[in-house]
């Protein structure tokens, strides 16, 4: 293939974001928010004409967007909203399978329809981008970007995407591409996954030791008849789930696996170094091993029984309030209750040691992560305007302001950071909305509120790590040393003090407590359908049976259940997807291992 190859490199890793967000969902579609008038351009809600904008973009289009990722559904809405209105006269309607239900469902019906949206966030690992490509979904985007400044910097990556498709062209861009080398973290100085806690209840016990995941349990216990209310005096509790991200397996039930070097792929737990893989259904399994925790955590009364019914919404709006006292992600934990105010009276979420723990990190990726793209449908209105659109969320100014929520965009350079003697520092606005969570907008950004305005796409572009050109420090706030400098509350230099580090990452790599998986843009290849039924089916029983084992009456229960679902899954083919499974995680490691060789 034909592939215009640039000198920038730069490298990947998926958040967790990858995985979340915390925006309140809209369910109104875009035919309620806009009308077409008499000279056929539209009008929004209140009657104003929206036929205008930047004279490069004469008419006011609203833009379906496909995202696979994004936890909220219908017009994106708030101060986001205002800057795409400004630069791009468009609004985005956003179709979120997470947030509609369906999920993969979603996603084939709209593909067979023919129209699966005019810019779409999805994956192009496992033969999707094919599918897109073959279907004529997408368009080749060579044309479009060939006069583009910043997404073209990435043009290696772009490429390497773009080989999982026979066809000569451009029809997919990977995300959170960085400069860094595979082996290095790239979640900043918090990973996506850890032990957090509510450091002011576990200091309040007496800073028990935590051997092993288990002893979580009775520390968490002992935490929870301390801090026994939230602070609107709601009942607490150590763990609360949600159904929203359940796949392969309970989503939940995974996360503690990451404690101690895990990652799924498919039905396999594979270790970050190769070491070891398992299949999630065997009875000494990790996964097996969480949902154990969690019923022994049921048993003890820690586990939200509201749990079963709730969505993630609901469940950040407990973190928020206090009523969850574990947190298996950072960015939900202390994101929604470190505020500055909670952190000078000592109280929030900080990492708690687990002796025997190694934590699972994602090394970085020169060639991004094809698992979360973006396209342009092929039956696009103003497809030049999109591929505009694409090229601004890889410019400096549209890292810092669309990224993920959760994974520390700085936002808005003079409204929530300024530079100060060549520094960036966070503005007052910015210690509010970006460290409480939330803030008031002024009305030269449209009023309404900061959370509820951000970018809902879920896109990273960049690895928040790597270096904003315009200012020579990181994209992320979160590394830069005046935003370290404000980290001396109350809850700041307890933890400091107690576990001898000034970050998280400090003291992981002090104590040899994290284990970092090469990138390597690893894809897994297209499966059969034959293998995606067996899968599907696969898959739904054992979330199923997972939710009903942490709930089991008693352990006698929990062990029939295990071995009902063992039994089941069988009798569905599981085999025959493991064994696929097992060959791709193994495939996974040999290429990590050869990107990690080849940036020696």
């Amino acid at each position: 293939m034909k592939k215009k190859l640039l000198s920038v490199l730069l490298c990947v890793a998926m958040t967790a974001s990858l995985l979340s967000g915390c925006g309140k969902n809209n369910e109104t579609s875009s035919a309620d928010t806009t009308k077409e008038t008499n000279n056929g351009s539209k009008e929004d809600s209140s009657g104003n004409s929206s036929d205008t904008g930047s004279s490069k973009y004469k008419k006011f289009i609203t833009v379906d967007v496909f995202d696979s990722q994004s936890n909220y559904q219908g017009i994106q809405s708030g101060w986001f909203a205002k800057v795409v209105k400004d630069k791009f006269n468009m609004e985005l309607n956003i179709i979120a399978p997470n947030v509609a239900g369906g999920g993969e469902t979603l996603y084939q019906t709209r593909s067979a329809a023919g129209d699966l949206g005019d810019l779409i966030f999805a994956g192009s690992d496992q033969g999707k981008l094919q599918d897109l490509v073959t279907a004529g979904l997408v368009m080749d985007m060579t044309d479009l970007l060939k006069n583009e400044k910043n997404v073209t910097k990435y043009q290696s990556a772009i490429d390497t995407t773009n080989d999982l498709v026979k066809e000569d062209g451009t029809y997919a861009i990977p995300s959170a591409v960085s400069s860094q080398t595979p082996d290095t973290p790239s979640e900043g100085l918090d990973l996506n996954y850890g032990p957090y806690v509510r450091w002011d209840a576990y200091s309040a016990v007496g800073y028990p030791e935590i051997k092993t995941l288990e002893d979580l349990l009775p520390v968490l216990q002992k935490m929870q008849q301390t801090v026994t209310t939230s602070d609107t005096g709601k009942k607490t509790y150590a763990f609360s789930f949600f159904k929203d991200w359940d796949g392969n397996m309970m989503n939940n039930a995974k996360q503690p696996t990451c404690l101690y070097g895990y990652d799924e792929l498919g039905f396999v737990l594979a270790k970050a170094d190769g070491s070891d893989y398992q299949s999630i259904i065997d009875s000494d399994s990790m996964y097996t091993r969480v949902l154990k925790l969690y019923f022994d955590a049921n048993q003890m009364g820690l586990v939200d029984p509201e749990s079963t019914t709730q969505n993630y919404d609901t469940l950040y709006n407990k973190y928020k309030d206090g009523q969850v006292l574990y947190s298996p992600w950072p960015w939900l934990g202390k994101g929604a209750y470190n505020t500055n105010e909670h952190k000078a009276d000592g109280k929030g979420f900080m990492i708690a040691p687990i002796d025997d723990m190694k934590v699972f990190s994602y090394g970085c990726q020169s060639t991004g992560n094809p698992k979360f793209t973006v396209s342009i449908g092929s039956k696009a209105e103003d497809p030049q305007r999109l591929a505009d659109f694409i090229d601004w969320l890889f410019s400096p100014e549209g890292i810092c302001m669309s990224s993920s929520q959760t994974s520390g965009s700085s936002g808005p350079k003079d409204l929530t950071w300024e530079l100060k003697d060549g520094k960036p520092v966070l503005t007052d606005f910015g210690k509010t909305a970006l460290v409480n969570g939330d803030a008031t907008m002024p009305d030269s950004w449209g009023g309404g509120s900061w959370k509820d305005g951000i970018s809902q796409l879920n896109f990273q572009a960049v690895n928040l790590l790597d270096i904003n050109p315009e200012t020579g420090s990181a994209y992320t706030h979160t590394v830069w040393d005046s935003f370290l400098e404000m980290n001396k509350t109350k809850l700041d230099t307890d933890w400091q003090d107690k576990m001898k580090a000034k970050t998280t990452l400090e003291y992981l790599q002090n104590n040899d407590k994290i284990l970092v998986a090469p990138g390597s843009g690893y894809s897994t290849p297209l499966e059969t359908s034959d293998i995606t039924t067996l899968r599907n089916q696969c898959k739904a029983a054992i979330v199923q049976y997972s939710w009903q084992m942490i709930f089991a009456k008693d352990k006698a229960k929990f062990d029939s259940l295990l071995k009902e679902m063992q039994d089941t899954v069988d009798g569905l083919g599981y085999a025959e997807v493991l064994k696929l499974d097992m060959k791709n995680a193994k495939d996974q490691d040999a290429a990590r291992k050869a990107a990690l060789a080849a940036s020696k």
